[in-house]
Order: structure tokens, then C-alpha cells, then sequence
């Protein structure tokens, strides 16, 4: 196969942001079990607050990146306990609405502050690259994406096993009574992971500020793409979506690469990957559940 090497370096470098782009995704489901369809929203903020921080005071997205993700924390705390714990024990339906009707607030807000232009940002290091020989090229803007997704993911996982709030979660996660007999604030705990789940959102989006167009609505592919990875991989299960990320990932480069105008039809990958697994696996790769054991 021509451009094997190259196709399994721009494969690994999607998969990595692929992975941080539904660790958030996966986790507030897998713990609060509410699908945030807000979340894309929630990337496009971050992708936004890196561009307006470039652009405003010429900081780096990756050095504003800290910065939003504490914001985001915060902000996605506060959502949480004002909002989505209001919802937690209605039917599925009235989840589904609200966080849907947030990520249009959201979208129609970005719309109207800042029209919908397209915009990126433009550090030095995104129009460099590196080559590998044998005609194999690495995009240096992908490859530092690629490591912050990694450091990142790691922190996650660091969190969930060795922090106080991080096993709490996952208790939730696995039995909510038994967890609620255990002392754990639920309404906390839940909130914390909301928190954090927005922080991850807000994170992919200061890394995508420089790699993909910036508008009010590129949080809805974002979205469908995060859930047919999290459907492939199970839903709430952060290891499943780590697979699921990569194996959406090698899909849509095979497709790009050697299918006739590939680079549109990759786009219908995701689409078809959620078809497909709906019918013949609805708990997907790993089944539902968060752990990181």
C-alpha cells in the first residue's frame, strides 16, 4: 500500500486528539450519566477563548490553554449544580432537551458576539513540519496537539485513580448506592466531574483554534463525531473511547487516502461507524462503564 507510513502517522496524530476531544464526553456521562450535547459547544468556547487570547494580547492558545481550562472548570461546576442537578432523576428525554437547548443558547450567543467568520490561529510552529524520509511528513501543529492530548488523557487517568474526588467518581460510576452509603457528596462529586469534563472540552478547543476553522457551529460535526467514538467504544467507558478514538481516526485517513475524493467522504465515516454499531453492538467495544483498571 502507497503512503502507509505516512497514512500511520496522520492516523496516530488524529487518534490522540480524537481522544481528548470525547474524554470529557465520556466522563460526565459515564459518571452523571446526562449526555451533554453542549459539549461541542463547550469546544467551539475554548477554540474561541485561545483565538481572542492570540489575537488580543499575542498569548499562545497553548499558553492561554491552563487558563480557559479553569474557566471552563468553573464554569462547567456552575452549570451543573444551576442546571443539569435539576434534571438528574427526570426521564431521559428532559436531559436530552436541556443540554440541547444550552449548546444552541451557546451557539446563537458565539453568533451573534462574533458573526459567523471563519477564524484560526496562527502561531509560528503550525506552518512547520518535519520530515520523517521516505516522503513521510509530520506537521509539527499536529504532532504538539497530539502531545498536549496525551499529556492530558494521563492526567485524567491520574486523577481518576489516585485523587480523592477521582475515586469518588469512578464509585459513582460503578454503584451510586453503594456510594451513597460510603459518605460521597453526590451533588459534588457530580458537579467536580462536569467540571473537569468541560475543562477537556475547553482544552481540544484551544488545540483545534490552529488546525480547523473557528465558527459558532463547529461544535455540532465535533459532536457527532464524539458520539459515534463513544457509542464505537461504549458509552461511558473512558478506555473504550480511547479505542474508539483511534479506530474512528485510522477509518476516516484509509478513506481519505484511498477512496475517490476521499477527503469529503471522510467526513461520512463517523455517520456510518454510528449506524453500523447501533444495529450490531449497542453496548460497543468495551461495554459501559468508567474505569481505568
Amino acid at each position: 500500500m502507497e503512503y502507509v507510513f505516512q497514512l500511520i502517522v496522520d492516523s496516530v496524530l488524529l487518534g490522540g486528539l480524537y481522544t481528548l476531544m470525547v474524554m470529557g464526553l465520556s466522563l460526565s456521562f459515564g459518571i452523571t450519566r446526562v449526555i451533554n450535547f453542549a459539549h461541542g459547544e463547550a469546544i467551539m468556547l475554548g477554540a474561541y477563548g485561545a483565538y481572542w487570547a492570540m489575537t488580543l494580547t499575542n498569548i499562545d492558545p497553548l499558553i492561554a490553554m491552563p487558563f480557559l481550562m479553569v474557566l471552563g472548570a468553573i464554569a462547567g461546576f456552575l452549570i451543573f449544580r444551576a442546571l443539569f442537578s435539576r434534571v438528574l432523576s427526570a426521564p431521559a428525554v428532559n436531559q436530552i432537551l436541556l443540554t440541547f437547548g444550552l449548546g444552541l443558547v451557546l451557539q446563537n450567543l458565539a453568533l451573534a458576539l462574533w458573526t459567523g467568520d471563519q477564524r484560526s490561529t496562527n502561531p509560528v510552529y503550525v506552518f512547520a513540519s518535519l520530515d520523517l524520509g521516505d516522503g513521510t511528513v509530520v506537521a509539527v501543529g499536529r504532532l504538539i496537539g497530539f502531545g498536549v492530548a496525551v499529556a492530558l488523557v494521563s492526567a485524567l487517568f491520574l486523577w481518576l485513580k489516585y485523587t480523592e474526588t477521582g475515586r469518588a467518581s469512578r464509585a459513582l460510576a460503578e454503584n451510586g448506592e453503594a456510594a451513597i452509603l460510603m459518605g460521597i457528596d453526590i451533588q459534588r462529586t457530580y458537579a467536580t466531574a462536569f467540571g473537569v469534563s468541560t475543562a477537556l472540552g475547553v482544552a481540544t478547543g484551544c488545540i483545534l483554534s490552529s488546525l480547523a476553522a473557528v465558527t459558532p457551529f463547529m461544535g455540532f460535526g465535533i459532536l457527532v463525531k464524539s458520539f459515534a467514538i463513544i457509542v464505537l467504544g461504549g458509552l461511558g467507558n473512558v478506555i473504550g473511547s480511547v479505542i474508539g478514538a483511534f479506530l474512528l481516526a485510522f477509518a476516516e485517513t484509509i478513506v481519505s487516502y484511498y477512496v475517490p475524493n476521499g477527503n469529503g467522504w471522510a467526513e461520512a465515516v463517523a455517520f456510518a461507524v454510528l449506524f453500523f454499531v447501533l444495529i450490531l453492538r449497542p453496548s460497543g467495544i468495551a461495554g459501559q462503564a468508567v474505569t481505568t483498571d
